[in-house]
């Protein structure tokens, strides 16, 4: 069998300019999707050049689960001090919570700066050093890779509220209490699935019998929702297996889930959103967590049935 070999390609010969090229190629879904998929976001409504003062900062977006501002920074170049101050500027002056710098080629000094910056400051912000990379093989269309050079330790210090002491945002407040609720009416049903503990992150996990799939559970505040999915990471196989049994799944079921298969993303999932979340008002919460609970149950055991 003949193999040909894995060649990079500079990236400034697929964007000639940060701004005009891989600024625009970033803003589009199918790339931010990339992007989304190495830090764990979901990134949208997303913005380019938006003024901090005299300044233009590359690219804005909305984390779509948390509601949280990320800010994104690309520089096609070996890092900079002049870069690293403007991402401190824009964070400051757009209130981001994740901070997002993009090169070329990363520095040791400044890959320790990020480093520094994610262990020091206040644990409500978060930074990630990425280097872009392209790849080919033979005459084949260039490939992108995003590879993180530096990252909080654990992403969770987004919402990890006072492992460093301090009061709790409201929205980690919120979620707190709402995996509180949710435990203690698991507790009820004679735990049904394995109870995790109550934390402010805005998922919780549940398994069901494969390392490849699990279902995940997912508190979506801005569009007053719960969100209850198989989450599939980096198995399209799995999931069109799944999708060949749709109707005979919907049926069990009684209800019809949402089926997206991200062709562009490792990552696929098959969905369904509750309404009735509100951090302004828990009176519907009973309510709200039975269904919730309910619904994982009857997901869990009839999809086990097709995995």
């Amino acid at each position: 069998m003949k193999l040909d070999r894995l060649k990079e390609v500079d990236v400034r010969e697929i964007w000639k300019h940060e701004q005009y090229d891989f600024s625009e190629w970033l803003s589009r879904t199918e790339n931010i999707e990339l992007l989304s998929d190495e830090i764990g976001l979901t990134l949208t409504e997303i913005d380019k050049e938006v003024f901090v003062g005299s300044y233009r900062c590359d690219l804005v977006a909305i984390d779509e689960t948390t509601g949280i501002k990320v800010i994104i920074e690309n520089q096609l170049e070996l890092t900079d001090h002049d870069h690293l101050g403007k991402i401190i500027t824009y964070a400051s002056g757009l209130d981001a919570e994740v901070v997002i710098w993009i090169v070329k080629k990363a520095r040791e000094e400044h890959r320790s700066a990020i480093e520094w910056l994610n262990n020091n400051t206040t644990k409500n912000i978060s930074f990630f050093l990425i280097e872009i990379h392209a790849y080919q093989i033979g005459s084949s269309m260039p490939a992108p890779k995003f590879v993180l050079v530096e990252k909080p330790n654990d992403f969770t210090k987004l919402a990890k509220g006072n492992n460093h002491g301090g009061d709790l945002s409201k929205a980690q407040a919120e979620r707190l209490y709402f995996w509180t609720q949710f435990n203690n009416v698991v507790a009820t049903k004679n735990k049904p699935f394995n109870v995790r503990k109550a934390t402010t992150d805005h998922w919780y996990d549940v398994a069901i019998g494969t390392s490849e799939a699990h279902i995940s559970i997912t508190l979506v505040n801005k569009s007053k929702s719960v969100g209850i999915e198989i989450y599939i990471n980096n198995n399209k196989e799995l999931f069109d297996k799944l999708s060949s049994h749709a109707d005979e799944i919907h049926e069990e079921l009684g209800f019809e889930m949402e089926w997206k298969r991200l062709d562009n993303r490792k990552v696929s999932r098959i969905i369904y959103y509750i309404k009735g979340l509100d951090f302004e008002n828990h009176d519907n919460y009973n309510d709200l967590i039975d269904e919730v609970i309910n619904k994982v149950i009857i997901l869990r055991d009839v999809v086990k049935k097709y995995i």
